[in-house]
């Protein structure tokens, strides 16, 4: 059994002025220590498609259609009762913002010792001495569970918080963009923390990013999101040395090529997204894209698999076929 399954998942923003499709029949599945990276430009529908699957979306969002199953468990039919039963358990989520993310006039560790309390069913002592451990396991001294957030660096409640996550033993854990803000040196400490863990612990794991280069070494597969659909779907060599998406090719030529002679700034994307209250018919990304012919403005692309596990919507796919 899959650890994760979603299938067609549909997650819509009710606005004054219509639903916005921020999430509009998005298909993937995990493995059990597996690491699927989650990409694309902001509004794509990354932290979305996140918050449907552990039931914390903001006011106004709804999932409206799809299934969620989580090792057989379809958490889109689950009450809000219940679904606070699996949270921590069978999945966490590492939040963005890690600076705002603790209460300031609480410890940290009494922060963690609070969920092992409520889901473990453990004593004050045994969920303090948890923290400690917990802190131990991220890098941090265990003394240091009964200070506060402030006495905290960016990159240790970074750290602190990942301690959080993993407070319940999680199958799954989301990470949503968890190194932003860090310097350098302290992202590749966090993807590399987090690379550890995942293969200790076996935990399937979501990492969600709008940085391509930072996924080639952390992730197993790669999902590119665009307008709230997965455009291309496949391995991290699959998306890198073999992207066939128009929009993959486009974002990985946004990075400057290190190994090239030429001195030049990479091109940017033209356009912007489309508005998601009234998307355009047929492929989404068709008014930016220069591959686009007749069919694109007019029919959605099929969600087609090229090879083993590399799935791409694209009806270039097609007529590449059609034309030998």
């Amino acid at each position: 059994m899959k650890l994760l399954e979603v299938n067609d998942l549909k997650t819509y923003f009710k606005t004054s002025k219509g639903y916005v499709r921020a999430v509009d029949g998005v298909t993937f599945s995990l493995d059990h220590g597996e690491c699927l990276g989650l990409v694309g430009e902001s509004g794509c529908g990354k932290t979305t498609t996140a918050l449907s699957i552990t039931r914390l979306l903001p006011k106004g969002g709804e999932v409206k259609g799809g299934q969620i199953f989580l090792e057989g468990v379809d958490y889109a039919t689950l009450t809000d009762k219940e679904i606070e039963d699996h949270r921590w358990e069978d999945v966490s989520i590492i939040f963005q913002g890690a600076m705002n993310a603790f209460n300031p006039v609480k410890k940290v560790g009494w922060q963690i010792a609070e969920a092992c309390i409520r889901h473990k069913g453990m004593t004050k002592d045994e969920a303090w001495k948890r923290a400690g451990e917990l802190f131990e396991l991220v890098g941090i001294p265990a003394e240091r569970v009964t200070q506060y957030p402030h006495e905290f660096s960016g990159g240790m409640k970074q750290r602190a918080m990942i301690a959080m996550a993993l407070a319940c033993d999680p199958k799954l854990i989301i990470g949503d963009e968890p190194t932003t803000a860090l310097d350098v040196m302290i992202q590749a400490q966090i993807l590399e923390l987090l690379e550890d863990l995942r293969k200790k612990l076996n935990m399937g794991m979501i990492l969600i990013t709008h940085d391509l280069s930072i996924l080639g070494e952390t992730c197993d597969k790669i999902a590119v999101m665009y307008a709230g659909r997965i455009a291309e779907m496949g391995t991290v060599d699959d998306i890198f040395n073999h992207p066939a998406h128009p929009y993959t090719k486009a974002l990985l030529a946004c990075f400057p090529n290190i190994y090239s002679n030429e001195r030049t700034v990479p091109e940017g994307i033209p356009g912007i997204p489309p508005d998601l209250i009234d998307p355009p018919e047929g492929c989404r990304f068709c008014p930016r894209c220069k591959c686009a012919f007749e069919a694109c403005s007019k029919e959605t692309p099929e969600f087609k698999e090229i090879s083993e596990g590399h799935f791409v919507s694209c009806h270039l796919m097609g007529k590449e076929e059609n034309h030998g």
